[in-house]
C-alpha cells in the first residue's frame, strides 16, 4: 500500500510550513517535486529549499521529475485538462513504483492548500484507480489568507457571503448574483476589466507571500490599469505569475 501525504506548503514563503508539514516531510520515504520548465525553476528551487531545511530524516528520498505540459491548443478546456491530469498520475506511478515499488511512503508538497484549486486530489484519485493508495492531507496557508493578511483585510463583511471563482468564470458570467465581495483566482487575463468598475475596491497581490510580493489596492476605475500594468511587466522579469485579488461592491 502506498501511503500517499499531499502536504500544503503555503505560498512560497518557507514560515508557512507548519510544524504538523515538517513532520510529515520527516516520515515520508520519497518526496515527489515537479518540474514545471526552466521558467518556473523558482518553484522547483522554493520546494528543495524547504527539504534542505526542514528534513532531517536521512532515509527521506528528494526526487524531482519532469511534469507533463497541458495541451494548451485542445479546443476542448476540459477534455485537455483530463488528458494532462492522466498524464501527471502515470508520471506519479512510473516515481513511485521506481523507488518505492508498491508501498511505502509518499508524499508531495502543494502550493497554497491541497483543498483549494488544486488538482493534487484529483490526481491522486486517478492514481487510486491503478494502484493501492491511501491518501492524507496536511491543511497549507491558502493564496486568500495570504492576500487578506498582506493588505491587513479581513475576507469577509459582518454576516456578508464572499464567492470564490476563477478568471474564466468571470469572464463568462460576470460579476456573481447575490454577493458583493468576490475573490478571483487562476486568472491570467486580469479579467476585471470586464466589469462595470464603479463602485468596486479591489485588493491585488502578486507572489503572496514571496519575497517578490507586490501589492496593489484601490477603486477597480483607477486601479485596474495600473494592475494590467505591473502584471504584465512581473511576469515578463519572472517568467511567470501567481497572483489572486479580492473585489468588494459598495
Amino acid at each position: 500500500m502506498i501511503e500517499l501525504t499531499l502536504i500544503g506548503i503555503g505560498t512560497g514563503n518557507p514560515g508557512h510550513l507548519t510544524l504538523q508539514a515538517i513532520e510529515a516531510m520527516n516520515a515520508a520515504e520519497l518526496i515527489l517535486i515537479p518540474l514545471k520548465g526552466a521558467d518556473k525553476s523558482d518553484l522547483a528551487g522554493l520546494r528543495r529549499t524547504m527539504c534542505e531545511t526542514h528534513i532531517t530524516n536521512p532515509a527521506t528520498k528528494v526526487v524531482e521529475f519532469a511534469l507533463p505540459v497541458r495541451d494548451a491548443a485542445n479546443p476542448s478546456y476540459r477534455q485537455g485538462v483530463d488528458d494532462w491530469h492522466d498524464a501527471i498520475a502515470a508520471a506519479w506511478q512510473d516515481e513511485i513504483r521506481a523507488h518505492v515499488g508498491e508501498s511505502g511512503k509518499v508524499a508531495l508538497l502543494v502550493w497554497g492548500d491541497p483543498s483549494l484549486y488544486d488538482s493534487t486530489l484529483r490526481l491522486a484519485e486517478r492514481l487510486a484507480r491503478v494502484m493501492p493508495v491511501t491518501t492524507r492531507v496536511i491543511p497549507g496557508i491558502t493564496a486568500i489568507q495570504a492576500l487578506c493578511a498582506a493588505h491587513a483585510i479581513p475576507l469577509n463583511e459582518i454576516g456578508a457571503p464572499v464567492q470564490i471563482t476563477t478568471g474564466r468564470q468571470l469572464r463568462d458570467q460576470d460579476w456573481p448574483e447575490g454577493v458583493d465581495t468576490i475573490v478571483v483566482m487562476l486568472d491570467g487575463e486580469c479579467s476585471f476589466t470586464h466589469l462595470a468598475p464603479e463602485g468596486v475596491e479591489i485588493w491585488w497581490g502578486a507572489f503572496v507571500g514571496m519575497s517578490e510580493q507586490i501589492l496593489r489596492t484601490g477603486p477597480l476605475s483607477e486601479v485596474g490599469p495600473q494592475i494590467v500594468r505591473t502584471r504584465a511587466e512581473a511576469r515578463a522579469e519572472h517568467g511567470w505569475i501567481m497572483d489572486i485579488y479580492l473585489m468588494r461592491r459598495a
